[in-house]
């Protein structure tokens, strides 16, 4: 009886040991959701070719403002989430413009047609090669992260400093959201990536906004207030009552045009 029983456990065990190495193996396709398609390239934008420093192409869209608008000669770097691809940001980039605001509509390796496969080193590439590009325009840049571009435009800003940091539905660690998901598994001992928030925004000196919704399933909303508790410099705090984490008010809603508004006062008042 006893050696079953142990022959038992035995088996649970290597069977849990086996569950925890495939999602070790399979974690960054639970983490990544491409939309591998390259999209067409839609009105008022143009197509750019960004150079990664290990070697990648990667298309974008960049948006100016349209004729007949006031240019207020700043800068958004647009870092995405881990979904879909630059198509599903058009919206942002229109209404971004619309406020005389150039717009750079990121994607990352893997996504949009791009090629390579995502992780954290190498989203942090791509951003680099993003921001290279937008100083070659000499704006001043706002950085607009989204959910997990939020950690990649965090870790952009310590790297390089931009006149403003907006974050939307920020998580405070990569592990810290998993947790919120798979409370069973030891997401901090499996994860490859990080993707560290909370951590970084008390050393990044800018004006900062922050946007969440407070009915968010994706990223706790207690994680983006963390977030907002920790910034350095936080200017401006936008809480969208009864929002869920992709509702279009999160897109191109008042609340979050609104942030980037007063973040772009802050940079040209006039």
């Amino acid at each position: 009886m006893g050696r079953m029983v142990m022959r038992g456990a035995l088996g649970v065990l290597l069977g849990l040991v086996l569950i925890l190495i495939i999602v070790w193996a399979a974690q960054r396709r639970m983490i990544y959701f491409p939309d591998r398609g390259r999209p067409p390239v839609p009105a008022g934008a143009q197509e750019v070719t960004l150079r990664t420093a290990d070697g990648l192409r990667l298309t974008a869209w960049l948006f100016q403002p349209p004729s007949g608008t006031p240019n207020r000669a700043v800068s958004v770097l647009v870092t995405p989430g881990n979904g879909g691809n630059r198509a599903g940001r058009a919206p942002l980039a229109a209404a971004l413009t619309a406020r005389g605001l150039t717009v750079l509509l990121l994607d990352y390796r893997g996504y949009g047609g791009n090629p390579g496969s995502p992780s954290e080193s190498g989203l942090a590439l791509d951003a680099d090669a993003a921001h290279a590009y937008l100083t070659e325009i000499g704006h001043p840049i706002l950085y607009y992260g989204e959910s997990l571009g939020a950690a990649v435009a965090t870790a952009l800003a310590i790297r390089h400093p931009p006149a403003g940091l907006l974050l939307r539905s920020p998580f405070t660690d990569l592990a810290a959201a998993g947790r919120a998901h798979y409370p069973v598994l030891p997401v901090g001992l499996l994860l490859r990536d990080r993707f560290p928030v909370a951590s970084l925004i008390p050393r990044v000196t800018a004006p900062t906004a922050i946007v969440y919704g407070t009915a968010d399933q994706v990223v706790p909303p207690d994680q983006s207030r963390a977030v907002a508790g920790a910034a350095a410099n936080l200017t401006h705090l936008a809480v969208v009552d009864g929002a869920d984490h992709n509702d279009r008010v999160l897109l191109d809603g008042p609340q979050l045009t609104g942030a980037v508004d007063a973040l772009t006062a802050a940079v040209s008042p006039g």
